[in-house]
C-alpha cells in the first residue's frame, strides 16, 4: 500500500502563533502548471494550524504539479487584528510531486503583508 502524504501547517508571524481557521484549496494541475487543474481537496487549518488530516495520502497522492491556495484575506479580516485591509488575498503555492511514496510537507509563513513557504519535512 503506498506510504507517500501531503500535509501542511500555516503559521501566523504577526500573531507568532499557528494560523487557526485559514481555509486552503489543493488542485492538481493536469498540465503541468498550466490553466487545466482539478480541486482534490479543501479545508480549514485547525488550532495548531494544521489539517485534521493529510490533504492526500497513499493511493491519492499521485506524482505531478499542485497548487495550494490559502484564503489569506479572509483570515486576516475574520481575525479583526488587522488594522488595515490585508495586502494579501490568496496565496497560492505552486510545487511539484516527484516521488508519491515520500511525504511532502508544504508549511507557510503568513503575515499582512508578506509570506514564505519551503518544503519541510
Amino acid at each position: 500500500m503506498p506510504t507517500g502524504r501531503l500535509t501542511t501547517h500555516a503559521l501566523d508571524t504577526r500573531s507568532g502563533k499557528p494560523a487557526s481557521g485559514l481555509g486552503f484549496v489543493l488542485f492538481k494541475h493536469s498540465d503541468g502548471f498550466g490553466s487545466a487543474r482539478e480541486e482534490v481537496a479543501r479545508g480549514v487549518t485547525g488550532p495548531d494550524g494544521r489539517p485534521t488530516s493529510p490533504m492526500l495520502e497513499g493511493d491519492r497522492l499521485v506524482a505531478g504539479a499542485y497548487c495550494l491556495e490559502f484564503d489569506a484575506e479572509t483570515y486576516f479580516k475574520l481575525d479583526g487584528s488587522v488594522p488595515v485591509d490585508p495586502f494579501l488575498g490568496i496565496v497560492a503555492l505552486n510545487f511539484q510531486i516527484s516521488d508519491s511514496e515520500s511525504h511532502y510537507h508544504v508549511p507557510l509563513i503568513l503575515s499582512p503583508f508578506g509570506y514564505s513557504t519551503y518544503r519541510g519535512s
